[in-house]
């Protein structure tokens, strides 16, 4: 196996973040004076093995080459999904010359505070891999599959001192019935064994041209997938997860702002 191959980093930036509600794009979303795009950027520029980077941006963005960063920049134009961002990302950089057996190294924009030294771990174990590895971190809280049902209260008086004898009627609650929606609630179905549950970050680092091949499959099946690993899962090709920090969270709703922020501060007073 290749243990030496040209590294390229490419940040996923073409999102709007829904979840998050703000009038910006998330990835600019301000934290100690810079945006999360421009810390993830300065992130990866601590790894040794990363000199340049890749921004997938979306078409009409104007902010991002407004913006200066810790590393030479190039560009590409995302999709509407996620998937399809990476994909226009890789064929980006094999059209500039890049090589199937070179890694690239993907990132959340809104993960600011990844370790650099999970970077270049998670790095150099997909140096050793045919098609990739990516950081994730053991599940630790309890996990809970749920389901939703109507809650139909007995009016009697016994049935209302035996709040276990109170019929539950698990059915789909109505989408767009807002008189109803008070009756129906989730409840907890069964606990999951979290034994070999892993929680997905980034970077994700993949061989690009296995990459390209399994996002491929992704479009021609028309395949949903929440990260780029799970594309080669649904192919059977195995990815090694590298055990990251967790202070590698991400931006996803407006309270994590509070905890980010915590966290960057943190990190500089240690580094300092």
């Amino acid at each position: 196996m290749n243990t030496t191959p040209n590294i390229h980093a490419m940040i996923v930036a073409a999102g709007r973040g829904s979840r998050f509600g703000a009038p910006v794009a998330k990835q600019y979303t301000l934290l100690q004076g810079q945006t999360l795009l421009q810390h993830s950027v300065a992130r990866l520029s601590e790894s040794h093995y990363i000199d340049h980077c890749l921004l997938v941006v979306a078409a009409d963005d104007t902010t991002a080459q407004t913006l200066s960063f810790t590393l030479p920049i190039h560009y590409a134009v995302g999709g509407a999904e996620r998937w399809q961002s990476v994909k226009a990302g890789v064929e980006a950089m094999i059209d500039s010359g890049a090589e199937a057996a070179d890694l690239v190294v993907i990132h959340d924009a809104a993960r600011p505070a990844v370790p650099s030294h999970d970077i270049d771990a998670v790095i150099q174990a997909a140096m050793l891999e045919p098609y990739g590895a990516i950081l994730a971190t053991p599940v630790a809280d309890t996990l809970k599959q749920s389901y939703v049902a109507s809650h139909v209260l007995d009016t009697s008086a016994h049935e209302a001192a035996l709040p276990h004898q109170q019929p539950l009627h698990a059915q789909p609650a109505p989408a767009n019935d807002q008189s109803r929606c008070d009756t129906f609630h989730t409840y907890a179905k069964k606990t999951i064994d979290r034994s070999h549950m892993w929680q997905a970050q980034t970077p994700q680092v993949f061989r690009l041209g296995q990459l390209q091949h399994v996002l491929n499959y992704v479009a021609e099946h028309n395949l949903a997938i929440t990260d780029e690993a799970s594309a080669f899962e649904y192919l059977n090709l195995s990815i090694r997860l590298v055990k990251g920090s967790r202070q590698n969270i991400k931006l996803t709703y407006p309270d994590d702002s509070i905890l980010l922020t915590a966290i960057l501060t943190s990190q500089f007073v240690c580094s300092s």
